[in-house]
């Protein structure tokens, strides 16, 4: 087998199992051990992993975000937005007070809303433009700085503007959940999400199964702030756990990558 070969192989297998030993290298490839520990220092040259004594692990900090629009053309998690989003919006009822975060997933959710006398606050013009488009919604766009990047609303003003709100519920995405919490790779935006997760009655949660396990630059919050979770596959053994210790309703959209 080429190295190309085993590295392909042993990535597959940290994917699934998130930590791998010299030992297991070897019996999974059929190299010897100095073979194996050359096989994982050209993985963390190519940034893929991180060397342990005895082995190697994934990095568990997500560094390499996609744009706003590459996330909505995204065609591998498209299907499973489309159904969170369908969830989401079905939990809405006429006149609820809203908070939408800029998340593609929130989006989605918006582009689905057919209950009608709402109040929204969001720091998506993208969602303000879409919410624009329907009748009975009235719209509270924040001000402050436009991330021109990722497409949200941020800044001291956007701040000061949350505090003046409470909603009965806020609909946010997240770049990554673990069982420490909800992280995300922008500072800026962590302070508005936190802002916002203290504005609402309830905070509804939308994630798809690529964001369980991993971590960001910004922490938000822990898992007890969260009371629903919309997701598009059941959470792995430890990460449901650690959320029915926190109480949260795990809801599954049932799409077309669905399971």
């Amino acid at each position: 087998m080429y190295q190309e070969e085993r590295l392909i192989e042993i990535v597959k297998y940290l994917e699934k199992h998130k930590r791998i030993s010299i030992e297991t290298i070897c019996e999974l490839v059929d190299v010897s051990r100095d073979t194996a520990r050359r096989d994982i220092i050209k993985l963390e040259e190519q940034g893929h992993i991180l060397r342990t004594r005895g082995g190697a692990i994934l990095p568990t900090l997500s560094k390499t975000i996609a744009n706003y629009n590459e996330r909505l053309r995204d065609e591998t998690t498209t299907s499973s937005k489309r159904a969170i989003g369908k969830l989401a919006a079905s939990l809405l009822h006429d006149g609820d007070y809203l908070l939408l975060d800029a998340s593609t997933t929130v989006q989605s959710a918006a582009e689905q809303i057919e209950t009608r006398g709402h109040v929204v606050i969001t720091n998506s013009i993208d969602i303000a433009g879409i919410l624009n488009q329907k009748e009975g919604i009235s719209i509270h766009l924040l001000g402050g700085v436009l991330h021109p990047e990722h497409r949200y609303i941020y800044g001291s003003r956007a701040l000061e503007m949350l505090g003046d709100y409470y909603v009965h519920k806020l609909i946010m995405g997240i770049g990554a959940i673990a069982e420490d919490g909800i992280t995300t790779p922008h500072e800026e935006d962590g302070y508005i999400l936190k802002e916002m997760m203290r504005r609402a009655d309830q905070v509804v949660l939308l994630a798809d199964h690529t964001k369980f396990g991993k971590r960001q630059f910004h922490r938000i919050s822990g898992l007890e702030k969260i009371d629903i979770l919309i997701t598009d596959r059941e959470p792995d053994v430890s990460m449901k756990e650690a959320m029915l210790r926190h109480e949260i309703d795990i809801m599954i959209a049932k799409g077309e990558t669905t399971p």
